[in-house]
């Protein structure tokens, strides 16, 4: 059974950097691109990052980029989030996610399996 469990959230003030992991189990982490996304309540999840399999190319939301970085360590099988210059609109509910493919992609439907999320909270 695929399972994806995030871990790294907490509560920081703006300006201040968090990493988030994600711990891939079993043999689901290989040929598989990995992504972040966010969701504050009433809102729409929100695309954060992606990266490739096995990790050569990136994309970021705009509103992330320059501020954050995507990794991966495919021996670990564990993907990871350094989120840098933390702004209090990056406060969400960030879930990683498995890509149904090598190729990342940006939305939601592309990722087939999701973990069950880690809360960031920055304080202004």
């Amino acid at each position: 059974q695929v399972q994806l469990v995030e871990s790294g959230g907490g509560t920081v003030a703006a300006g201040d950097s968090l990493r988030l992991s994600c711990r891939a189990s079993g043999d689901t982490f290989s040929w598989h691109a990995m992504g972040w996304f966010r969701q504050t309540p009433g809102k729409e999840g929100e695309f954060v990052a992606a990266i490739s399999y096995p990790g050569t190319r990136t994309s970021y939301a705009n509103s992330v980029k320059g501020r954050f970085t995507i990794s991966r360590d495919n021996i670990k099988n564990t993907l990871y989030l350094q989120m840098n210059g933390l702004k209090p609109e990056d406060a969400a509910t960030y879930y990683c996610a498995r890509g149904k493919s090598v190729s990342f992609e940006r939305t939601k439907t592309d990722y087939d399996y999701w973990g069950q999320g880690t809360q960031v909270t920055v304080s202004s």
